[in-house]
């Protein structure tokens, strides 16, 4: 009856002292360990499942994040860990390479997680994304600036332009237009290609010369007036002779063209046609010749 209480009593003491040794075990044991923003666990803490009293768990900066300084090391101690001194910081993507006419807008900075805008300059149209972000990696998204082009000049009637390459003009390019030989042009000599794919202006006209109707009537009256000369009477002579060299006067011939129309009257012409006038003389007889006296006296 004694032996069978004393081996009753050990076997009680054993398992007391195996549930005081559990539940000292259960409480000395650490949860497993939690990252930050900027750090967390190592491949090699992430595949363990248990963490005893004593044990170390390791951490490291976490993407988009640098290492500056400290240590990623915590201890379990009596079921809590440390706090590792791991300091990381936002990795700095600084700004992306720049190609030729493209600029960006920077309002967030360059740091981990940031955004910025992209823009091309004037004449320079842009294909692609219109922003980028920093990430781990660097900034993502690609984008181009590509110059405009616009479309081949238009041709004009009555005229042409020298344009004559085989590609598409593009941004500040200018087109020449000329009028066949005959023709006005009218707007503009030359249309530049603009930043926004359009020319700057329409292309110009050639036009004919253009009369009013009155001038283009085909029988215009003409009126003519012309003063015939006018002879001076005949003058004697000292003996009664009658002179043949007589004063002829010329009175100035006037052409007046005159146009039908009435609403732009067309340029009259007055020409005066000034002869030369001739002046005679009174024939005294001084001049004759003795001969010529004889017959005279009979």
């Amino acid at each position: 009856m004694e032996v069978s209480l004393d081996t009753c009593g050990r076997r009680m003491v054993k398992s007391l002292l195996l549930l005081y040794l559990f539940v000292v075990r259960a409480a000395a044991d650490c949860p497993k360990p939690q990252g930050t923003e900027n750090i967390v666990l190592t491949n090699e803490a992430l595949l363990k499942n248990d963490f005893p009293e004593g044990s170390e768990a390791t951490f490291e900066c976490a993407n988009g994040y640098a290492f500056e300084n400290g240590s990623g090391t915590a201890t379990c101690t009596n079921g809590e860990w440390t706090t590792p001194k791991l300091n990381c910081k936002k990795r700095d993507c600084g700004l992306p390479r720049l190609q030729p006419h493209m600029h960006f807008v920077v309002t967030e900075g360059t740091l981990f997680g940031a955004s910025l805008q992209v823009y091309c300059d004037e004449g320079y149209r842009l294909s692609g994304t219109s922003y980028k972000k920093c990430y781990a990696a660097g900034w993502s998204g690609k984008a181009k600036c590509g110059v405009v082009t616009c479309a081949k000049p238009d041709e004009v009637t009555n005229g042409r332009n020298f344009w004559d390459s085989q590609t598409d003009p593009i941004y500040g390019d200018t087109v020449q237009y000329v009028c066949d030989e005959g023709y006005t042009l009218t707007g503009n000599h030359t249309i530049k290609c603009s930043g926004n794919g359009q020319y700057n202006s329409p292309p110009p006209e050639c036009n004919g010369v253009i009369f009013p109707a009155d001038i283009l009537s085909t029988e215009d009256e003409i009126t003519t007036t012309r003063k015939t000369p006018t002879a001076s009477p005949p003058v004697q002579g000292k003996h009664g002779d009658v002179d043949t060299n007589k004063d002829i006067g010329y009175t100035p011939v006037i052409v007046s063209v005159i146009s039908i129309g009435t609403v732009v009257p067309i340029v009259v012409f007055i020409l005066h046609h000034f002869l030369l006038k001739r002046k005679g003389s009174y024939d005294t007889g001084e001049d004759l010749k003795p001969e010529l006296l004889q017959f005279q006296n009979l």
